[in-house]
């Protein structure tokens, strides 16, 4: 039962440590990045199955982790009120090729970050962007407004490139 309870206490302080750490640190990972991640796992590990090593031990962690997800999973689908909590808001970080810099700080961007995605999707300037949103995976939504102002498209000045 030890093993259970420290498997749930590591498996909070890491959901916390995602969260808090904000979705663009998450979705930008770099190979020193994944290096950390495979450390942190292993100290996670000793953590909680402590000085356990048996086969038991270990398979009680990951089922422990496993099942722990699935409640997180069944919640986020059964009670829609939760999943700003549990997975967080898509934001608006451009609206009208303006950044919105609070915004910006509260997720801890740059304008920097924004404008190498919007780069990333052929967009070559903030004024070009309509909509900007972050989407809670930490991709980019870029909705952009039509360059030509003569336009008879009937269906609307924007076109939506999603960043993956």
């Amino acid at each position: 039962m030890d093993i259970v309870l420290r498997a749930t206490a590591i498996f909070l302080l890491l959901w916390l440590v995602i969260r808090v750490s904000g979705k663009r640190e998450v979705a930008q990972l770099s190979a020193f990045d994944m290096i950390m991640v495979v450390t942190l796992g292993d100290l996670v590990a000793q953590g909680v199955v402590q000085e356990d090593y048996s086969l038991s031990a270990a398979a009680l962690a990951v089922t422990t982790f496993c099942v722990l997800s699935l409640l997180l999973a069944w919640t986020h689908y059964r009670f829609p009120v939760t999943r700003p909590l549990l997975s967080g808001r898509a934001r608006v970080v451009v609206r009208d090729g303006a950044p919105l810099l609070e915004v910006l700080s509260s997720e801890h961007l740059t304008i920097e970050d924004v404008e190498e995605a919007a780069r990333e999707k052929g967009i070559r300037r903030l004024r070009d962007i309509e909509l900007c949103v972050l989407e809670v995976d930490g991709g980019f939504s870029f909705f952009t407004v039509d360059s030509s102002d003569d336009s008879d498209d009937s269906e609307g000045a924007s076109d939506s490139h999603t960043l993956q």
